[in-house]
């Protein structure tokens, strides 16, 4: 497989070096270009196409909002992986909005930003758990499921119980509700996160949503 072509645009050379450190420690990553603005950042991308951009949010002459609008608009297969030390949902928000597939916090450890470029570039999104369901549907529309997503399927109880984990109930008020034992609800969360491949809370709500088995 070939390796997924990286671009860092962020203002602290203090972080980008740490950041490029972690990077050139995985095979799977090569970075082809390294900016210290928005505006850098576009002027490389008419010589070297990256498949991912992790983007600062906050930087002088064009910021991450701006930017990232000028690459969706302009360079619809690049994904932009969000940087920020704000956990705010106004920041998110915003930034999801102006085409960014993923958002990621800048004190994040080294392994949760490895998956989370990997994810962003096989999947197209990434959020992490910390992001309440209320956000993710704000976050992401109801649209047609990916190839992989299509072959998947859920019988009636087990969409029965991802329905009521997007809701955010507990194992025990799950299976209070649908008169299971606890450890059987288990098994169906358990069997959910294996059939959809997702990792956590916000994964199991993204394919809900993109399903069409919730609302948003």
């Amino acid at each position: 497989m070939k390796p997924i072509n990286l671009a860092i645009a962020d203002d602290h050379k203090i972080f980008r070096n740490g950041l490029k450190a972690t990077l050139e420690d995985c095979a799977d990553f090569n970075l082809v270009i390294e900016a210290s603005n928005g505006k850098e950042l576009i002027g490389q991308l008419a010589t070297r196409t990256p498949d991912v951009i992790l983007m600062d949010i906050k930087m002088p002459e064009m910021d991450g909002m701006q930017t990232t609008a000028h690459i969706h608009q302009n360079f619809k297969d690049i994904k932009v992986l969000a940087l920020s030390m704000h956990n705010e949902d106004k920041y998110i928000v915003d930034m999801m909005k102006a085409g960014a597939s993923g958002y990621l916090l800048k004190n994040a450890e080294p392994e949760e930003i490895i998956e989370a470029i990997s994810t962003v570039y096989n999947k197209g999104f990434y959020f992490n758990e910390h992001l309440s369901v209320t956000l993710i549907k704000q976050l992401v529309g109801p649209g047609q499921a990916d190839a992989g997503q299509q072959s998947i399927e859920l019988n009636d109880r087990e969409i029965e119980v991802l329905k009521l984990v997007c809701q955010e109930y507990s194992n025990q008020e799950i299976a209070d509700k649908i008169f299971l034992s606890v450890r059987t609800v288990e098994g169906y969360r358990a069997r959910l996160f294996e059939k959809t491949g997702s990792k956590n809370l916000v994964g199991l709500v993204i394919f809900a949503i993109k399903r069409g088995i919730i609302s948003v």
